[in-house]
Order: structure tokens, then C-alpha cells, then sequence
């Protein structure tokens, strides 16, 4: 079974961190690649830096909208989606590296068994890594020539029981 087959809707935890910006961002992400729509909510950084705004993110793909409401004064931007959906998943031309192991073998359930797949899009690189159910672990973005974003995926929960979490605030009628 496909990456694609598994993941046609998900809700996650993503701790991001860039070689550029060195702090730790933690953002709760509603996915679902078969509407192609994306919420992202900025739960919080590690260390909150004073004025520092955070925001909700819905992108709708498909209508080809994105609304950004600031979480502290409640204002909604409404703009229009100029890029195209990018999957989450392994795309079609990706290279397969190998099988790993996360954690610890002699401990049970402290390790996880993983798939490594690399590619490259718009001349940069990207790695993902699956757990053998095809559940993303870590997605690794290279921009030339020095920088790297690396996104961890926990608490992942298959399926979005509840659909109106892509429906935009009132703020942004």
C-alpha cells in the first residue's frame, strides 16, 4: 500500500527547525492531500519571542485561497494561491536509499523501522522518511547551497474526523 493510499487525510505535530532560522517552531497541521487543502496552526515556539505574531494558515487549493488569521487581533488576509499543492508524499521519480531503524531494538516498542526515499524538485533536495506503513517521520528540505529544513512529524492521527477544520473563521468572510 502507497503512501497515497494511507494518506488521504492526516492531522500532525511538526517541530521545524532551518539551518538559517536555528529556533524550533511547533505547528499543528491539518492535511488532506485528496481536497488538497492544508491548515497550519503555529502552536507555539520553544522560547516566544516578545511582539512575535503567530498565525492559522488555511490553503485551499482547489478554490485557490489563502487565508491567514492572526491569532492575536483575530485580522484574516485573504490572497490568492499562486503555487501548486505540493504533496507531502513520494513523488513517482524519488529514489529509494534503504531501510533504518529509530530508537532502540533491545527495548520494546522504543524503536521504529523506517523507509529513507530522496528526490529533487526545482533543483533542490528533498528526503523523506516512512515508517514502513508509510506514515511520514521526517521530511528533510536542501536549498542550495547551505541551507536545510527539517520537519518531524509526531502524534500523527490518520483521518480528519471533523471536515470544518478547512473552513475559513468568520473573520475572513
Amino acid at each position: 500500500m502507497s503512501f497515497y493510499d494511507i494518506l488521504q487525510s492526516v492531522m500532525a505535530m511538526v517541530a521545524r527547525g532551518s539551518s538559517v532560522k536555528p529556533e524550533n517552531e511547533r505547528v499543528k497541521i491539518s492535511y488532506d492531500e485528496t481536497n488538497q487543502r492544508v491548515r497550519e496552526i503555529t502552536n507555539s515556539p520553544i522560547i516566544p519571542q516578545p511582539g512575535q505574531k503567530m498565525y492559522e494558515v488555511i490553503y485551499l487549493h482547489q478554490t485557490k485561497k489563502e487565508y491567514r488569521i492572526n491569532l492575536a487581533t483575530r485580522k484574516c488576509n485573504v490572497s490568492t494561491i499562486t503555487r501548486p499543492f505540493m504533496s507531502v508524499g513520494i513523488p513517482p521519480n524519488a529514489t529509494f536509499n534503504g531501510f533504518a531503524s529509530f530508537g532502540i531494538h533491545a527495548i520494546s516498542g522504543q524503536s521504529l523501522d523506517i523507509q529513507d526515499w530522496e528526490t529533487s524538485v526545482y533543483d533542490n533536495r528533498f528526503s523523506v522518511v516512512l515508517t514502513n506503513d508509510c506514515v511520514p517521520v521526517q521530511y528533510t528540505h536542501y536549498i542550495p547551497p547551505s541551507s536545510t529544513i527539517v520537519s518531524t512529524y509526531f502524534d500523527i492521527n490518520l483521518g480528519i474526523n471533523d471536515e470544518s477544520v478547512f473552513t475559513p473563521p468568520s473573520e475572513c468572510n
